[in-house]
Order: C-alpha cells, then structure tokens, then sequence
C-alpha cells in the first residue's frame, strides 16, 4: 500500500475540505467524497481516515491501482475521484485504442505498461476533451485543467524513476 498512501496525500490534497458548491452536482462534499456518491454517510461527520479507507476501497482497488505502472495510477486514481472509475477506466481504454468495457483487465493493464510514458499524455488529452464537453466546464473547467497539468506533471516524473 506504499503507492497509494503516496497518491493519496495528492488526491486529498487537491479535494480539500467541506463544500457544497450549488453548481457542483455532487451536493455536500469533504475530502471529495460526496453525499450524491454516498447517501447513507455522514458527510460533515467525515474524518480524514474515514475518506482515505473509501478512496483504497472504491476507487484505488477498482482502478488497480497497485498494477498500474507509477505516474499512471495517479492520473487513474485522480480521474476516479473527479469522473468516477468506470469514467477513469473507459477513458484510459479510448486512449489505448482497446475495448471500452470500463473495467481494468490484463488487456487494458498490459496495453497500458507498453505504452509507458507516452500514454500519460494520451490519456490526459481525453481526459482534457472530457472536461471541455461537460456541461459544467464554465464554472468549473480552469480549476479542473489546473488541476490536471498538476497531476500530470508529478505522474510523469514518477514514470522516470
């Protein structure tokens, strides 16, 4: 679990704290878990721990995060959070031009580990296109391609180490 409690510090990091944006389809939100996503939590009740158990559950372990080479799985487990896993999943699929089932497989894995690290930018261009078309890009788009360049920018200096 070394990868992903690195990751994570970045993930949390870019989420923040509570907000409850009224354009931010996600309702109450802390650590970036949001109350549309889990209806049944206590969202202002929310510990740090708390979220950081939810994100190695349900969005580190879908994404196969301990198989996915390093950079990568950052870029993953950051969309996961922002997009969803199926959209995380699918996303990195378009990029390698395999099938698009949502879910990570020996196919999408070994496809992804020939491609290393030119696929970083791959899929951070269809990432990007998927920020431009949704619906909420004017309230929040330059937050979310800051945000991306971020990203990007510490995943490819992982994938060269």
């Amino acid at each position: 679990m070394g990868d992903f409690n690195r990751r994570i510090k970045i993930i949390l990091k870019e989420e923040g704290g509570l907000s409850n944006h009224r354009r931010d389809p996600g309702g109450l939100t802390k650590f970036g878990i949001s109350q549309r996503s889990y209806p049944n939590l206590d969202i202002a009740s929310l510990t740090r721990e708390q979220a950081i158990e939810i994100y190695h559950a349900d969005y580190w372990n879908p994404i196969k995060g301990d198989d996915l080479p390093a950079g990568l799985d950052l870029l993953l487990l950051d969309t996961a959070v922002n997009m969803g896993v199926i959209t995380a999943a699918l996303l990195l699929q378009d990029a390698l031009g395999v099938t698009l089932d949502g879910h990570i497989g020996p196919i999408t894995l070994g496809r992804a580990r020939q491609n290393m690290p030119e696929i970083l930018g791959d899929y951070c261009a269809v990432r990007a296109w998927r920020y431009e078309i949704n619906r909420n890009e004017d309230t929040f788009g330059k937050g979310w391609f800051r945000r991306l360049f971020r990203t990007y920018e510490t995943a490819r200096s992982w994938s060269q180490k």
